[in-house]
């Protein structure tokens, strides 16, 4: 195949002669142009500034137009100033597309000591609520630089009070200096050690601040409980006042009351020492006693409900004539005897079942008692000590 070469168009361009433009034309056709571009710049419609109000303490060397910026670039302008009272009410503009926070911060910066000063809004935005036409920064939210004047004022004075007419009038401060100058002359290291414990100390509390805040906390709670109750507070402070009157008075009987009860519990130690096997052995009888009382307490609770009958049918039985019980004996029902022993044995805690059953078995295997004559009424003595109940002088 053979290859096609292809041509290129020639281009017929006509020369434009200036020689024949009109020089008076075509500046009347620059100016109409020049002033149509202006009036369309004028006349564009654009967006109004955002509005801020700023209050500073003061505004030295700030003054309408100048600069609002955000990281050192301009963003906008300074409006308004309007003193008002102890403060100063400033105007800020800023092109409507900058974003700003809504709890942004306005300061006046100083880039040198001589140069102009501008308004520095921060921080940066980051999302979140963004700052509206008229919005208002107070004056918790704004700072100023300390004016160089101000720092050479407070020198000054300083000066003056430390000074031949102030503090150093008759030297003192002088020798405040010159004892403080000896007394830390050779105690560099203690020194130093000092404010390193004290940083210690410092870190130590920063490290515990919330702790620290909650102790502060909890104490503010108890103090504000104790305010609330404050007339029982009182009346508790009021007795503890009391008795401390009374044990300061009744000091002496204490202190001998003391030493008593320490002689009485060096009796008692030493007493249970040398009894330690006897009070051994009664605590062990006293334990089986008490297991008795336990298992028999429904006994006891019936004992404790007839003894007062008992006892008064007792009195009444007595024949205080004959010094004798006069009672109605019951042979139709006589006491079985194994019954009897076993029940004391029960009581005990010695006798089981089979013992009971084999006791019964052999009262049961003893022949029956031949009965004897009845005694006749009024023979023979009288015990007038009721077995030994009553006294011997009965």
């Amino acid at each position: 195949m053979k290859a096609t070469r292809l041509k290129a168009p020639r281009l017929n361009l006509r020369r434009v002669s200036l020689r024949r433009v009109n020089p008076r034309r075509a500046v009347t056709l620059i100016v109409a142009l020049a002033v149509v571009a202006a009036a369309g710049v004028v006349l564009w419609p654009r967006a109004d500034p955002v509005r801020v109000t700023a209050y500073f303490p003061r505004t030295v060397g700030i003054h309408p137009g100048s600069d609002v910026r955000v990281l050192g670039v301009r963003i906008g302008e300074v409006g308004d100033i309007t003193p008002q009272g102890e403060r100063v009410r400033v105007t800020l503009e800023y092109d409507p597309g900058r974003k700003v926070p809504a709890d942004a911060r306005a300061a006046i910066i100083n880039s040198s000591v001589v140069s102009d000063r501008y308004v520095q809004l921060l921080p940066v935005y980051r999302g979140g609520p963004q700052m509206r036409d008229g919005d208002v920064i107070p004056e918790q939210r704004t700072a100023v630089p300390v004016e160089l004047d101000r720092v050479f004022d407070s020198l000054h004075t300083t000066a003056e009070a430390l000074g031949p007419r102030g503090a150093n009038k008759d030297g003192s401060l002088s020798r405040l200096l010159g004892v403080s100058a000896d007394n830390l002359e050779g105690q560099g290291a203690q020194l130093h050690r000092t404010v390193e414990d004290l940083s210690l100390a410092v870190t130590t509390l920063s490290d515990g601040r919330q702790d620290l805040f909650s102790t502060v906390r909890n104490l503010q709670v108890f103090t504000a409980a104790l305010a609330a109750d404050d007339k029982s507070v009182r009346s508790f402070n009021d007795s503890l006042a009391t008795v401390a009157g009374q044990l300061a008075a009744e000091r002496k009987d204490l202190a001998a009351a003391l030493r008593h009860l320490g002689v009485a519990l060096a009796d008692v130690s030493e007493f249970v020492r040398n009894n330690k096997k006897a009070l051994t052995s009664n605590v062990e009888g006293l334990s089986k006693v008490t297991k008795v009382l336990v298992t028999q307490r429904a006994a006891l609770a019936e004992l404790l409900e007839v003894a007062p009958t008992g006892l008064s049918n007792l009195q009444n039985a007595y024949n205080p004539s004959s010094g004798t019980l006069d009672t109605r004996n019951n042979p139709d029902h006589p006491q079985d005897p194994a019954s009897l022993l076993c029940s004391l044995l029960s009581t005990t805690g010695e006798a089981k079942a089979a013992d009971c059953k084999e006791l019964k078995e052999l009262f049961d295997s003893l022949p029956e008692p031949v009965p004897s004559a009845a005694p006749v009424a009024g023979t023979g003595s009288i015990d007038r000590t009721l077995g030994g109940i009553l006294g011997a002088d009965a």
